[in-house]
């Protein structure tokens, strides 16, 4: 016979009983917890998605607010004394810039005249109009205090699109003039000399103004730069078409057609400037406080 002893109500489970007694319990209750965790991954990219957007949405609003204000999207993002120190380099870049396009105005002015080019007129005229926007530029950065004043930004880009639409029409009448005279130009190492330093020269501020206005996000350097831009490519010019008039005496138009073309391009710069920069003049007038 065998004993038989009851059990000690008192005893202690065996741990590995209760573990495999839970484990069963939870691969019972498996499956409602898998489709609860599916739907919570299937809503958790559209939760982030849906952040993402708002958060898209402030920062344009903020950057709204910000330009409504009357100030620019660089007081957003540069500190104070980089926002100086950027300062600093515009105004220096721009005395540079007069004191070069003055010298290379002259220049391309005595070749105009002496060689009958109207490219070359069209380069002195736009190196003319380069000294005007530096100096735009440095009225616009003269007070230290407005280096984010939007308002002040606007303005200047007004005067440099009238004084854009001026000089374009100036270029416009030369260049017209001189194809229905067909006035030849005439070549020598003068003309190649003044075309080339004026190219490099020219390309080298546009390059640096393009910068300094990305970083301050000024649109009236950005300008003075696209201005320096096509002084650039009219200085080449001058030393295309008188390459080409050289081995090609029946294109002695190209050096009018390129003036004319150079004189559009300014005038439609000039007056998409106007279009863009006047309203917000009036939008952001009540909030200068930097005068």
């Amino acid at each position: 016979m065998t004993d038989s002893t009851p059990a000690d109500p008192t005893a202690v489970p065996d741990p590995t009983l209760v573990a495999a007694v839970n484990g069963q319990c939870e691969q019972a209750d498996s499956p409602q917890q898998q489709q609860q965790q599916l739907q919570q991954q299937q809503q958790q990219p559209g939760t982030e998605s849906q952040g993402e957007g708002l958060k898209m949405d402030q920062e344009m609003k903020i950057t709204d607010s910000i330009e409504d204000g009357g100030l620019l999207e660089s007081s957003m993002r540069l500190k104070p004394h980089e926002a100086q120190s950027y300062r600093k380099k515009a105004l220096w870049v721009s005395w540079v810039s007069i004191v070069i396009t003055i010298i290379l105005a002259i220049a391309a002015f005595t070749v105009s005249i002496m060689r009958h080019s109207a490219s070359a007129f069209g380069f002195a005229f736009d190196a003319l109009l380069d000294v005007l926007s530096s100096a735009i530029v440095l009225w616009r950065y003269s007070n230290a205090a407005a280096v984010h004043s939007a308002h002040r930004e606007y303005i200047a880009c007004v005067i440099l699109g009238v004084i854009f639409i001026l000089s374009s029409l100036c270029i416009l009448g030369k260049a017209i003039h001189d194809l229905a005279t067909k006035l030849l130009p005439e070549v020598d190492d003068f003309l190649f000399s003044v075309s080339i330093v004026s190219g490099l020269l020219c390309i080298i501020l546009a390059v640096v103004k393009f910068m300094l206005g990305r970083v301050l996000t000024s649109r009236a350097l950005i300008t003075d730069g696209f201005n320096s831009l096509v002084g650039g490519v009219m200085g080449f010019s001058i030393l295309i078409s008188a390459e080409v008039f050289k081995h090609e005496p029946n294109v002695w138009y190209l050096d009018g057609t390129i003036g004319v073309l150079i004189g559009l391009i300014i005038l439609s710069y000039g007056v998409k400037l106007l279009l863009d920069m006047v309203p917000r003049i009036r939008q952001t007038r009540n909030y200068e406080r930097f005068e």
